[in-house]
């Protein structure tokens, strides 16, 4: 195991300057306070994605709205991805390596910065310096286990290489003609996503069940809490100007079902006894990674909804009955079915118990052309976790 303790501190990291491999089998491995603050930080990134998705909305730019939202949030979700499994299998938790993740961090605050001039689509210069800062810094880390790892080097090698040139693509891209902007954008998402599969073709690198499972666990709750911070903003805006009270009471009361029951059916299972038994199966461990970035940015995306409704019933805002209905049912719904596929199902015994979370989803799509979608959502959700309690307590008892 490759912590030494207190001798880092004691020696300002200069007693280990060795990035080795740490065990997948350490006990008691936990989230490390440096890997929450690149999480709190991260915070900001998101939250500028989730409110830039409700101006984008508000200013009846549907479409274009929710396509920079998926291209921003891809941004900030695989930069976080690719640290956190990284840090999983390297953290040294030195100087060298400290100073590293700050840069990352510092990159993840200049890309925050240039979120709303994305969303603009005239300026894409600030985002895109921000995650060249955030994943140049990353290759740094790879070179650095290579040199440190010579059973992975080929590994650590193709990390460093495809992470690198892909960066280069992103600063090429801005050099492109608007027209060509979007296919490019395509192409270098499809090469960043297939650069982990490339390099571990080469052997795997070390990864911690548990640590992984709390890593993930910790950025759901950071995304619900984005969702509570939306909608409250809205809310609390709308009150103080006497706006629509009544109906804010239910799109506040819904956007607490949501929340509640969100999380309750997320940790309904135990991530960590799941990814053990699937260590060995790099496929479905890339589809449980991957497959995460819906989570993400629906959980991100229902703070969205939320605070348009509350803008579209205090009159703060001319919004569609249906197109705010959507941007909350929609989100609800992608989230639930993620979850269900990627969380849920493996642990299922038999196929009738997946049969309520395919038709939470259905309702909750028909949610759109209710007069109170927030709350009707909400309610759904609330009575599936409720099913859910239900049957896990069934299941304990057989």
């Amino acid at each position: 195991m490759a912590v030494d303790g207190p001798m880092v501190f004691l020696n300002g990291g200069a007693a280990r300057r060795v990035m080795r491999a740490r065990d997948p089998r350490e006990k008691h491995r936990a989230a490390t306070s440096l890997e929450l603050l690149f999480d709190l930080c991260f915070v900001v990134a998101v939250s500028q994605a989730s409110q830039s998705l409700h101006e984008a909305v508000t200013s009846g730019h549907y479409m274009a709205g929710t396509l920079a939202y998926a291209i921003v949030f891809f941004s900030v979700w695989w930069a976080w991805m690719n640290f956190t499994w990284f840090a999983s299998a390297y953290d040294p938790d030195d100087t060298p390596y400290r100073l590293a993740v700050f840069v990352q961090i510092t990159g993840s605050l200049i890309l925050a910065a240039g979120v709303r001039r994305a969303f603009d689509g005239t300026d894409l210069t600030v985002i895109t310096w921000g995650y060249v800062v955030m994943r140049t810094a990353l290759a740094a880390l790879w070179l650095r286990a290579a040199r440190a790892d010579p059973d992975r080097r080929r590994t650590t090698l193709r990390f460093a290489l495809g992470v690198a040139a892909c960066q280069i693509g992103w600063v090429a891209l801005l050099f492109l003609p608007d027209g060509m902007r979007l296919p490019g954008i395509a192409v270098l998402v499809v090469a960043e996503i297939a650069v982990p599969v490339w390099a571990q073709s080469a052997g795997m690198t070390p990864w911690h069940p548990r640590h992984i499972a709390e890593r993930y666990e910790l950025f759901t709750l950071i995304v619900l809490g984005e969702s509570v911070a939306s909608a409250t903003g809205a809310v609390r805006t709308a009150f103080d100007e006497h706006r629509g009270t009544g109906q804010l009471g239910a799109v506040a009361a819904g956007g607490l079902l949501m929340v509640f029951a969100m999380w309750w059916l997320y940790f309904a299972r135990p991530a960590h006894t799941l990814l053990a038994t699937t260590h060995r199966a790099a496929g479905r461990r890339f589809l449980w990674a991957y497959g995460h970035y819906l989570i993400f940015a629906s959980a991100a995306a229902v703070g969205a909804g939320l605070a348009v409704n509350a803008d579209r019933v205090s009159h703060r805002a001319e919004v569609p009955a249906v197109a705010a209905g959507a941007l909350v049912a929609v989100p609800a719904a992608v989230f639930l079915v993620t979850v269900w596929a990627l969380h849920l199902r493996p642990h299922h015994r038999r196929p009738a118990e997946s049969v309520p979370f395919l038709l939470a989803a259905a309702l909750i799509l028909l949610t759109v052309f209710s007069p109170a979608p927030a709350l009707a959502t909400g309610a759904v959700l609330a009575a599936l976790a409720v099913v859910v309690t239900v049957q896990g307590g069934r299941a304990g008892a057989d």
